[in-house]
């Protein structure tokens, strides 16, 4: 309705999750390269979550676009499941063709064989499983055991769980302790600060053709407040404040018409859960003053350091196990070798032996000619 009023040519602010508006805050960007790097070194349980808005389904789809052409991909939104039907949904998700009425372990067979199948071709199998706060501790419990399905040498099957923040309070249950334990990498996505909400705004309007001079300087300010620089909440905010500024006729928009909005819609779908909750230090995290951004980069620094020295632990524990198997195996092959090599030397003693009589019988012979 107002993008020819602005000379947009799409509306800026949509809240559908679209990867080609995704701008790439310092947070968006350590996410993907935590994810990108799970899917690289074929870590099998790699877990993204994050506030409801923050932009974890937008990310998600621009990695999807980013995946190579040998991996084969199956996304899971529909987490309301039980035991029982999640791997019937998987096999759906993968469209492999299975019985009505098949039993769990048969269902698991079809999924091995698939799985078998792409890895004889080189192909990788991706199961991305958004919203994964809803799944009960049963079905987390089935997922894990998915990661079974492997080689002596590679994961079958990469799995990937996205969710709200109360996912990672979840898996910290004492009964998905080996849960927990599979996950090598994993990413939490906090908020974006002051001034990557502004960025974000100017990111936004500009994919459309439009200029970040629409908004003044105290709109944005304004925006980030609200918002405790939530993307989906920005969004709406800026959508609404757009419509306005077309119902008004009016090109540049500032705080009264930001303020009119917040007024209009009384809080309904505008603040965050931190507002809600009265916490107001929340947002003061996220300001851009320098000793509050270094403590929260050394604080991800950290994060990631801890993660990655995981990982590595895993990554030496698995190489020592194979070591250790591999000596096993080359200790019987030595001892197999020593066996079959005093076989072949009794058995060439024992035909020089025939040959040493014989020659001597020869020798005995011709003396008595």
């Amino acid at each position: 309705m107002y993008t020819d009023f602005f000379g947009f040519t799409a509306k800026p602010f949509s809240l559908v999750p679209n990867p080609n508006y995704l701008y790439m805050s310092s947070k968006h960007g350590h996410a993907l390269t935590f994810l990108e790097y799970g899917l690289a070194e074929k870590i099998g349980f790699v877990m993204l979550t994050g506030e409801i808005g923050i932009g974890k389904t937008t990310l998600i789809r621009y990695l999807l676009n980013q995946i190579e052409a040998d991996t084969d991909v199956a996304v899971i939104f529909n987490t309301n499941v039980k035991s029982g039907d999640l791997i019937n949904l998987i096999l759906n998700e993968f469209e492999i063709e299975y019985e009505d009425g098949i039993s769990k372990a048969k269902a698991l067979d079809r999924l091995y064989e698939f799985l078998i199948q792409k890895y004889a071709v080189k192909r990788k199998v991706l199961l991305i499983i958004d919203e994964a706060q809803n799944l009960s501790s049963d079905v987390l419990e089935e997922i894990r055991m998915l990661s079974n399905l492997q080689t002596d040498d590679d994961m079958l099957l990469q799995i990937m769980i996205v969710g709200q923040p109360n996912l990672r309070d979840k898996i910290q249950d004492p009964r998905l302790e080996q849960f927990a334990q599979r996950i090598s990498v994993s990413y939490h996505l906090s908020a974006m600060t002051q001034e990557e909400t502004g960025a974000y705004i100017a990111h936004r309007l500009e994919k459309v053709g439009g200029s970040p001079e629409i908004f003044s300087k105290e709109f944005v300010e304004k925006i980030f407040e609200v918002s405790c620089g939530i993307p989906r909440t920005i969004n709406l905010l800026c959508d609404a404040a757009l419509l306005y500024g077309y119902a008004d006729g009016i090109k540049k928009i500032g705080l009264e018409i930001l303020e009119q909005v917040i007024e209009g819609k009384g809080g309904m779908g505008v603040f965050t859960k931190q507002k809600l909750n009265n916490t107001q230090e929340t947002c003061a995290l996220y300001t851009d003053d320098p000793l509050d951004r270094l403590k929260d980069k050394i604080s991800k620094m950290e994060l990631r350091i801890e993660q990655l020295t995981k990982a590595l632990n895993g990554r030496l524990k698995e190489s020592e196990s194979r070591a250790e198997f591999c000596r096993d195996e080359m200790v019987s092959n030595l001892k197999n070798l020593l066996i079959a090599e005093r076989k072949r030397c009794a058995s060439l003693e024992f035909m020089y032996g025939k040959l040493r009589g014989k020659y001597e019988f020869s020798e005995r012979f011709n003396r008595v000619q």
